[in-house]
């Protein structure tokens, strides 16, 4: 089928559909990660260098950052909505009234056990066993919310078709201004850069040894985070976090 096909990406246009966004605009995303005192969270912390949920603070000192500087720039998460700034007339007060509603009258996801898995070159933790609930869930979040997401700016444009896009995921790209939604989505938690492959066992390895003691817990969405990049030189953090069906903010920060 031709919407299986990878297409090829010309330099884009600009036009007024994709305009330049300032370098001082924040960027929010929509994650779930657990609770900054849960094992694995720490374990992660540590593994990343960085806290998420107390920005300045060095976990660890980091051997091998060149490993680790995506995931350690973004957070230790799980993509639900993908980094959006705010359209015009829309504030964060808003934006975390509207999640603090949604996420009270929203059960718990359930996860299960996760294992250590290569994606496309690098590494993250996903679960056992794919569940379709996850994906209705992430779905349901990314369109509930797409209402606060401004038009996709053009330097966000022009990053994204670096890659190689299907039709289907072009098409997400434009309209959510992300291309893993829907049923392209995959739950994971990003622990690495894309490995070399010489060094792809090695770190497979090391990574398990980590996490192993953390991966059979069954693991649920129990909350929503809300995390902020205040520049586009700053590091993700999280902003509020909220318990699903209770509604609760369990951290507010910055």
């Amino acid at each position: 089928m031709r919407s299986e096909q990878q297409v090829e990406h010309s330099e884009p246009r600009q036009t007024a559909n994709f305009p330049r966004a300032e370098a001082h605009e924040p960027r929010y995303a929509i994650y779930y990660t657990p609770v900054p005192e849960h094992p694995l969270t720490v374990a992660a912390r540590t593994w990343l260098g960085r806290d998420a949920f107390f920005p300045g603070i060095c976990a660890a000192d980091v051997d091998e950052p060149a490993f680790i500087s995506k995931p350690r720039r973004y957070g230790f998460h799980a993509t639900i909505k993908a980094p959006f700034r705010l359209k015009e007339g829309a504030s964060v007060e808003t934006l975390e009234r509207a999640l603090r509603g949604f996420a009270a009258a929203m059960t718990a996801c359930p996860i299960g056990p996760v294992r250590v898995d290569l994606l496309d070159g690098f590494f993250a933790l996903v679960p056992v066993q794919p569940l379709p609930a996850l994906r209705g869930f992430a779905s349901r979040v990314v369109t509930e919310f797409d209402q606060f997401r401004a038009p996709m700016d053009w330097d966000d444009l022009r990053r994204r078709m670096s890659h190689r896009f299907d039709e289907t995921e072009m098409t997400n790209l434009i309209t959510w201004g992300y291309p893993y939604v829907s049923d392209r989505f995959r739950f994971h938690m990003t622990l690495t850069n894309r490995i070399p492959e010489e060094q792809r066992a090695g770190m497979r390895a090391r990574l398990e040894t980590i996490f192993q003691p953390y991966l059979s817990e069954d693991y649920y969405i129990d909350n929503l985070s809300l995390f902020v990049q205040e520049h586009s030189n700053a590091d993700f953090v999280v902003r509020s976090q909220f318990t699903l069906k209770r509604g609760v903010s369990l951290k507010l920060a910055v």
